[in-house]
C-alpha cells in the first residue's frame, strides 16, 4: 500500500494536493502526519524526504519527493485518470498546475494557508492582489469552457484541482472579493466529502 507523509492539516497546503488527488482517484494510502514547527520535525521528516519537507510519498523502495512529482506518479498508478482525456485540456490543465507550483508568492506569503480559521482579515499587497485576479482569471477560463462536463475546472476533478485546493482554502479564510464563477467554484470544493473530512481534522488539530 502507498503511503503519504504529511503535515498538520490545519497549515500544510503541499500535503493537501497529493492527499486530495489519492482520495479522489481511489487509491489506498495510509497516512503518517508529522507535526510542523517542532523540535521533532526536522529529525522525523528525514527518515523519509531527503529535502527535509513534506509530503513524501512511499511505495515501496520508490520515496517521492515534492507535490507535483507525487501527483504526476499517482496519475500513472491510477492509468492516467489524474489529467483529463483530452489532449488540449491535458496540457491546459498541465499548463495552470505548473503555475500554481512555481507562482502566485504574493499570495502564498501574505496569506497562509489556515484550514480551520474563516474571515480572517489580512490585507493584501498589489503583487498579492494581482494574484487573487489571474487566479479568479484561470478559474472563470475553465469553468466557463466545461461547466457543461461537471463542477471541477476541467468537468471531471483533476490534477489541477488539487493544485488549487489550498487555494480555496485559502480563499475561505480571508474571503476575497471573487467572480460569481469562482465563488461557485469555492463553495463546490468546499462541499466535497475528501475536503470535509480534511477540514474536520484540521479543526481536531487546532481543538487538541
Amino acid at each position: 500500500m502507498l503511503t503519504l507523509v504529511i503535515g498538520d492539516k490545519n497549515l500544510s497546503s503541499w500535503s493537501l494536493r497529493p492527499w486530495l488527488a489519492l482520495r479522489h482517484l481511489d487509491l489506498p494510502f495510509r497516512e503518517i502526519k508529522l507535526k510542523l514547527d517542532t523540535p521533532e520535525f526536522k529529525e522525523a521528516v528525514s527518515r523519509y524526504s531527503p529535502t527535509a519537507r513534506v509530503p513524501v510519498l512511499i511505495d515501496g523502495d520508490v520515496h517521492v519527493w515534492d507535490s507535483l512529482a507525487i501527483l504526476e506518479y499517482v496519475n500513472e498508478k491510477a492509468g492516467g485518470r489524474g489529467w483529463p482525456s483530452d489532449a488540449a485540456q491535458r496540457a491546459h490543465a498541465r499548463s495552470i498546475s505548473a503555475e500554481m507550483h512555481s507562482g502566485f508568492a504574493g499570495l502564498r506569503q501574505n496569506w497562509p494557508m489556515k484550514a480551520a480559521a474563516k474571515n480572517v482579515h489580512a490585507p493584501l499587497p498589489v503583487e498579492g492582489a494581482k494574484d487573487v485576479a489571474r487566479v479568479d482569471q484561470l478559474w472563470q477560463g475553465c469553468r466557463s469552457k466545461h461547466a457543461a462536463n461537471g463542477p471541477w475546472l476541467f468537468g471531471s476533478f483533476s490534477i489541477a484541482d488539487a493544485m488549487y485546493a489550498p487555494v480555496v482554502l485559502r480563499f475561505n479564510t480571508y474571503q476575497p472579493q471573487l467572480s460569481s464563477v469562482s465563488s461557485a467554484y469555492v463553495e463546490h470544493v468546499l462541499a466535497d466529502p475528501p475536503m470535509l473530512e480534511w477540514l474536520r481534522e484540521a479543526h481536531d488539530e487546532i481543538a487538541a
